[in-house]
């Protein structure tokens, strides 16, 4: 009866009987293999084909291959710039991940001279020790071999973004319009890679989602890393959170990706697999087989990723010259010390594995029956409802206690030994 019902509501029911036939005879027509072929090479190379049409967008709306930056650029460079720029505009941002020395401030740098000349406002976020690779290109100064371009982005430490007052350069911290950003640049973003929760303190990956990225105008985001995942892949979505604005499901319409944190958590649990394989069969190619599809289409969206023999294998090296052939590696194998009274350094390893370090982790030796009251005290709310436990950021504590006494032993038997006596 409920089928009858339904069967005679005219409403509730749509008649696609004419979609059915058209889409079987697009299935069943017999299509001569030139245009199969035809169809096939227009699906795999579409790409390329609208990296070819923005480039054609660049040279036409805003004179950008007139500038001086443009015009510094091997066919490489420009390649990665106007793939950024496409990624960019698509997704909202893009991470460059290409290998040490292959000119990723450059590249940068002429993504940004085609945002101002959209009258775009641009910051750009460094390391402390960086600084002055951004800051000389900005000045009016015999140096700087782009000034024709007169950049105008504005520049801050990372650290910056833990203060609320004082200068940076020429810039009063009290009075930055954090959420007037149309593009943000950050220079060594796996910096940024973990996003720990505090209580006492607004994080820098805190300060920089929520009072730049999420607030005020829409804000773009360039990466720039040579190592985006240091650990873990978790890494890697910390970054691209930037892009998305935390929204896990913010690729889902555009490249099928459901979940981002999914997705990476079933690559990681692959990488997992393949690491615990034996040896011989650790090979890339299992590797590859073994991660999720999705994974690929991820990094494909959003990461620029070229190593120089990529550059050698698909560009006219001649324009750049050959890269430096490194030499091979000279193993010297020196005892610790002179005397050789020193133990062996996996016998210290273990004793700093055995360290309690209780004065870190105090929670664990509270009573029983009080541990309730601490934990609903000290234990934090964070992302998805999750909670992380105060137990877990003494261990977190401990453990990095443990690795920085082997780091001092890395860096000098005297400075191991301070460290002790302290």
């Amino acid at each position: 009866r409920q089928f009858d019902a339904i069967w005679q509501d005219e409403q509730a029911l749509q008649d696609v009987k004419d979609e059915i036939l058209r889409r079987l005879e697009v299935m069943y027509k017999e299509n001569s293999p030139e245009f199969i072929y035809f169809v096939t090479i227009y699906n795999l190379f579409k790409g390329f084909l609208q990296d070819a049409k923005n480039y054609e967008s660049l040279q036409t709306r805003t004179g950008f291959e007139n500038t001086v930056i443009w015009n510094k650029l091997y066919d490489f460079q420009r390649d990665g710039v106007i793939g950024a720029i496409n990624k960019i505009e698509t997704y909202g941002g893009c991470i460059i991940a290409d290998s040490v020395g292959l000119g990723k401030t450059f590249e940068a740098l002429a993504v940004i001279k085609y945002y101002e000349l959209r009258n775009h406002r641009v910051l750009v976020l460094a390391p402390k020790k960086l600084r002055e690779n951004w800051a000389i290109y900005r000045l009016n100064d015999k140096r700087n071999i782009l000034a024709e371009d007169r950049f105008s982005y504005d520049l801050l430490n990372h650290t910056d973004l833990s203060r609320e007052r004082g200068y940076s350069g020429d810039i009063n911290l009290e009075h930055v319009n954090w959420g007037n950003y149309d593009l943000v640049v950050i220079d060594e973003s796996h910096n940024f890679r973990n996003n720990d929760p505090r209580n006492d303190r607004v994080t820098r990956y805190s300060r920089l989602m929520n009072d730049i990225i999420k607030a005020g105008v829409k804000t773009k985001v360039l990466m720039l890393s040579a190592t985006p995942v240091n650990n873990k892949l978790d890494d890697l979505k910390n970054q691209i959170a930037f892009i998305t604005e935390g929204n896990d499901k913010a690729l889902a319409e555009t490249v099928n990706i459901k979940s981002i944190s999914q997705t990476i958590r079933r690559a990681q649990s692959q990488f997992n697999k393949w690491s615990n394989l034996p040896e011989e069969e650790r090979t890339t190619e299992r590797l590859l087989d073994m991660l999720n599809w999705d994974y690929f289409t991820l990094l494909d969206s959003l990461t620029i990723a070229r190593s120089r023999r990529h550059i050698e294998k698909y560009y006219n090296v001649n324009a750049i010259g050959s890269f430096p052939t490194r030499l091979k590696l000279i193993n010297i194998k020196e005892t610790i010390d002179a005397k050789d009274e020193f133990p062996p350094l996996e016998k210290i390893n273990n004793e700093i594995l055995r360290l309690r370090l209780a004065v870190y982790s105090p929670m664990q030796y509270i009573l029983p029956h009080k541990r309730a009251i601490y934990n609903e005290k000290y234990d934090t709310k964070v992302a998805n409802g999750r909670i992380f436990k105060q137990t877990d950021r003494e261990n977190n504590l401990v453990y990095l206690m443990k690795s920085n006494l082997l780091k001092r032993l890395e860096s000098s038997i005297h400075s191991f030994s301070l460290t002790l006596e302290n």
